[in-house]
């Protein structure tokens, strides 16, 4: 344990917000750098100072840990642009996505997070929860914003446009036959927006 772990643990008792919040950085540390295979309770309750049964009282399981703790540490990188260009706000939040997926951990964690969710219902309901509900609320709000001004038609499906760029997006993450790349990200977005009939 480091000098500053010790010096956490004699501070007495803190606020509870302030415990979660360093247990979050320091799962989210240990998560990038090392994967769910090298994430445990344990060496979370290590690294954070916090104890094993806390842990246990606010995440039913590791993998609910994990998952709360990649959307802490991912949250900022993927904010939601709003310059009122739909079409740009749009291209650039998916090349950020992308950008994360390919140029740092985060890619590989996402996929092993996907892939224990599917044995793991817990670490579903995180996922759905904390992470792909709070990110698809974003990109439906923008939509919504977009059909206010007038950009878009006001029968377009939000929810559908979402699967269609960021469900491509994880497709190419997961079964890569083709590679995930900023160029795929524009061109998802430019499909979209323009629609792929032949102009007459």
């Amino acid at each position: 344990m480091t000098e500053e772990q010790t010096r956490r643990r004699g501070r007495g008792r803190r606020p509870a917000d302030e415990v979660r919040s360093e247990v979050l950085a320091a799962a989210g540390d240990l998560l990038l750098a090392e994967g769910m295979a090298g994430f445990t309770f344990e060496r979370v309750s290590a690294i954070s100072g916090a104890s094993r049964t806390t842990l246990h009282k606010w995440w039913p399981s590791r993998g609910a840990l994990a998952l709360e703790a990649y959307f802490r540490t991912v949250e900022s990188t993927l904010a939601f642009p709003d310059t009122g260009d739909i079409a740009a706000d749009l291209t650039e939040q998916v090349r950020a996505f992308v950008r994360l997926m390919t140029e740092t951990p985060a890619g590989r964690v996402i996929a092993e997070l996907i892939g224990s969710a599917q044995t793991d219902p817990e670490l579903a309901a995180a996922y759905r929860e904390n992470y792909s509900a709070p990110r698809r609320a974003l990109a439906v709000a923008a939509v919504g914003r977009a059909c206010e001004r007038g950009q878009v038609r006001d029968d377009v499906d939000a929810e559908a446009v979402v699967d269609q760029l960021w469900g491509a997006c994880y497709h190419r993450l997961l079964i890569p036959d083709q590679p995930l790349t900023e160029k795929f990200a524009g061109t998802l977005v430019d499909q979209l927006v323009h629609g792929i009939a032949r102009r007459r």
